[in-house]
């Protein structure tokens, strides 16, 4: 199959028109990949820059954790799919044995396996499931290939979290710290929700895309102090934060935003720099009981939900699609990903 295969860390990906195709178990799936989304995480992996959390795959390897397409072959055990079965794949992949999976929550699996990582991804032609009838998801006809993939791991987490974990509600202010493609999915759908979304962000480009997705309020972080002039915009502070991007400055930013009883979502995971550590200005979150909870993927019993709001069209992930691109220049995407340079989702269509 062709595949655009990591080799080494810091390096672009190198093109194989004849990369040898996944193999099929039992409880798996081979999907024939329609389309795959560029993530802020395939950036990290790239760089080497998640070493420190096990989160490197042995290279040379295909990666590539937002993919949809068409199911190409299922392992004999496999009863909920067939061949030809439109599917999106939730990135983090359930054991179903565990006490997170028995529990409903495949998202927290203890053991941790991710698409892309220990699986071969969506920069390949075909790509592969573990425990299909856990872990897949059918896709509605309705629903394009390139929305599917442009929802991939940011607009599932960020529905998890704002909807699961914050549990935003009508009329409530939300900040948005970092207007990327979480930035951006986590902006619609509380705006779906009928919250009041400001957004957060260096980039004007940025912005301008989450006014697009519903923001009543941009903010310059490098022109304006965010945690000031959020608490002036909302007369106190905003009642949930997120920190969609994962670097100190906008955790900081998004706790210093909120007002008493707020509700801070971590949706960005840190770099090589924080290695997950980042201080918090903890008297204040004890004074002013403030809440800090986190969000990782979405369960696949939580995909109807969302995709109901998608086919309604209070939900609109396509919109955010900036770029569709051949896999050749999926590289160009990921390295312009060190300065912020993305605007948007890209979409890598086979």
């Amino acid at each position: 199959m062709k595949a655009a295969v990591l080799e080494a860390f810091n390096k672009p990906f190198v093109i194989h028109e004849h990369w040898p195709e996944p193999q099929c178990g039992p409880e798996d799936a081979i999907i024939k990949v329609a389309a795959n989304g560029v993530c802020r995480s395939d950036w990290h992996v790239c760089v080497g820059d998640w070493g420190w959390l096990g989160l490197q795959p042995e290279l040379p390897h295909v990666i590539g954790h937002e993919f949809v397409g068409e199911i190409a072959e299922v392992g004999a055990r496999v009863s909920k799919f067939k061949v030809g079965d439109r599917v999106v794949c939730p990135f983090n992949l359930g054991c179903g044995s565990c006490e997170y999976c028995t529990g409903g929550h495949q998202n927290v699996c203890i053991e941790g396996n991710l698409a892309g990582f220990k699986t071969s991804g969506g920069y390949g032609q075909y790509a592969h499931i573990l425990d299909a009838d856990l872990n897949l998801v059918r896709l509605p006809e309705s629903v394009p290939f390139v929305d599917a993939a442009s929802m991939g791991c940011r607009f599932m987490t960020s529905y998890h979290g704002i909807v699961d974990q914050a549990k935003v509600t009508a009329g409530e202010w939300v900040a948005i710290h970092g207007c990327g493609g979480i930035g951006l999915a986590a902006t619609q759908i509380a705006n779906a929700l009928g919250a009041n979304v400001i957004a957060v962000d260096i980039n004007p480009k940025s912005l301008e895309v989450a006014r697009k997705m519903g923001a009543v309020h941009a903010i310059d972080a490098s022109k304006d102090n965010p945690g000031e002039a959020i608490k002036e915009l909302t007369g106190g502070g905003a009642h949930v934060s997120v920190d969609a991007l994962g670097i100190a400055t906008t955790c900081l930013n998004s706790v210093m935003s909120l007002r008493k009883r707020g509700r801070h979502l971590q949706i960005g995971l840190t770099t090589q720099a924080e290695k997950g550590f980042v201080s918090l200005p903890v008297d204040m979150i004890v004074a002013m009981e403030l809440e800090f909870v986190g969000t990782i993927g979405m369960q696949p019993r939580r995909y109807d939900s969302m995709l109901n709001m998608v086919e309604s069209g209070k939900l609109r992930p396509g919109e955010m699609v900036t770029n569709v691109l051949p896999v050749e220049k999926a590289s160009e995407v990921i390295e312009s990903m060190s300065s912020f340079g993305t605007v948007g989702t890209t979409v890598i269509k086979w």
